[in-house]
């Protein structure tokens, strides 16, 4: 198959896979349902795959993105633009503040999630403290020490 030798070793197993639990899916060995269990995708996308195999083969099964950065990608100067913001002059705000700020004053659009995880990343913001389930209570693992036990 031309083609075929520009991939990595991984992306032939992976499309070899799909194509494997697809063909038993389609031999009725096997239900749809399961086949996207066993892939780890939902009905509808292996719908989707499905679709786009039986009309294109093998060659679909791989990632036509491979190599090219994403067109949602945030350019690198708007990133330190942000950083440059927050560590300059909003330092004394939250993360949900900042947002706003950022789309107020400085008309930059990004997403919540985005900012969040940009100053997490740039360790500007602490990251949110793990929960631990400990006797069906939830508990801060780096919180009070004071035992709380459940009343029934």
């Amino acid at each position: 198959m031309p083609g075929m030798f520009s991939y990595s070793k991984t992306a032939v197993e992976r499309a070899m896979k799909i194509q494997e639990v697809i063909l038993r899916a389609m031999a009725r060995k096997i239900t749809w349902w399961q086949a996207a269990e066993i892939l780890g995708f939902s009905d509808r996308h292996l719908r989707r795959i499905r679709e786009r195999y039986e009309e294109f083969g093998y060659e679909s099964m791989f990632d036509k993105r491979r190599g090219r950065p994403s067109p949602k990608r945030v350019p690198f100067a708007t990133v330190e633009k942000v950083l440059a913001l927050y560590g300059e002059k909003y330092f004394d705000l939250n993360v949900r503040h900042f947002h706003e700020k950022l789309g107020e004053q400085h008309a930059m659009e990004l997403s919540y999630t985005w900012v969040k995880s940009v100053l997490q990343g740039a360790g500007l913001v602490a990251r949110q403290r793990q929960r631990m389930l400990i006797g069906g209570i939830i508990s801060r693992a780096i919180g009070s020490t004071i035992n709380r036990v459940a009343k029934t």
